[in-house]
């Protein structure tokens, strides 16, 4: 088949999974068309390979009922809590059930609103007497409707409550932007970690790919590499052993900490990075990431 072909078949693709036909069918179809539009390649569900599509194995077969709560951004705080201690959470200032609820003579002058089923529900106050609190409850409705398990198929978020929860908004005086330290474990080992940076900039969002032993990894996924070279946090030994505490037991699951004052704090769990749905360059890294996915028996 012609390049140009397949390149407008994958449009196709890409454009039916965003139809409200496409809400409705069941969801290895689903997973299949949306992954050939965004990788290009058929998905193999008999034998996996790659770690794409393993995610994607993963999504489909393996519902086991607790991930429901760790991928619950209330929920997971008492379960991280039980496990590493409560000195690595990130408190909260309050939590609702509808935005209309949102008591925000209690909150400080900055804080942070997250909705807790989905990803991207957030609002960031640095000024509560600026703040434009009918465009918040506004956003914030519209992301109470959105059912997150159906636009990749993430089983997980399927039967979270949806609530809205308030936190400090954190700052971090060694870095212009607040970083974040995102550990792929398998496992519950740790073998590897990237780190995003310039979330605001003009050059757009850079990913950058590091080992366990912080030497930097020579790929790319989906998003260009940092131009500079990103310093290993101080902290770093602790996260990665709070990262295979949190993870342990678990196929794949990545697990995000801030670093903060030299002050670890947990960020969130995340079972499918990009969905499944990230490219690797070059193509040989999405299979070596995919060798250290073992899958288990499928739970259904």
């Amino acid at each position: 088949m012609k390049i140009r072909n397949v390149l407008n078949l994958q449009k196709w693709a890409l454009a039916f999974t965003e139809t409200s036909i496409a809400q409705r069918i069941p969801d290895r179809l689903f997973v299949r068309l949306e992954y050939y539009a965004c990788i290009g390649h058929i998905l193999s569900l008999k034998n996996p390979k790659s770690f794409n599509e393993k995610i994607q194995w993963l999504k489909l077969y393996d519902h086991k009922p607790e991930y429901t709560n760790l991928v619950d951004k209330h929920e997971v705080k008492k379960i991280v809590e039980r496990k590493i201690g409560s000195e690595y959470i990130i408190p909260e200032l309050g939590v609702w059930d509808k935005p209309e609820e949102i008591d925000f003579d209690v909150l400080p002058n900055e804080f942070v609103l997250k909705v807790t089923h989905d990803s991207g529900g957030i609002v960031i106050c640095k000024d509560k007497q600026t703040l434009d609190k009918e465009q918040v409850i506004s956003k914030l409705k519209r992301s109470m409707q959105r059912d997150y398990y159906k636009v990749h198929r993430e089983w997980p978020y399927k039967n979270v409550p949806k609530r809205i929860i308030a936190e400090p908004f954190l700052k971090d005086a060694a870095h212009d932007a607040l970083m974040d330290y995102k550990f792929m474990c398998f496992n519950g080992k740790v073998k590897a970690v990237f780190v995003c940076t310039d979330r605001f900039s003009t050059n757009g969002l850079r990913v950058t790919f590091y080992d366990k032993n912080w030497n930097q990894m020579p790929f790319e996924r989906h998003y260009k590499c940092s131009d500079t070279p990103i310093a290993k946090p101080k902290m770093y030994d602790t996260m990665v052993k709070l990262a295979e505490q949190l993870s342990k037991d678990i196929p794949f699951v990545r697990v995000d900490f801030y670093e903060i004052e030299d002050k670890v704090l947990f960020g969130e769990m995340t079972f499918y990075p990009g969905s499944g749905y990230e490219e690797f360059k070059p193509e040989e890294y999405d299979y070596i990431f995919g060798s250290w996915i073992t899958l288990p028996q499928k739970s259904e």
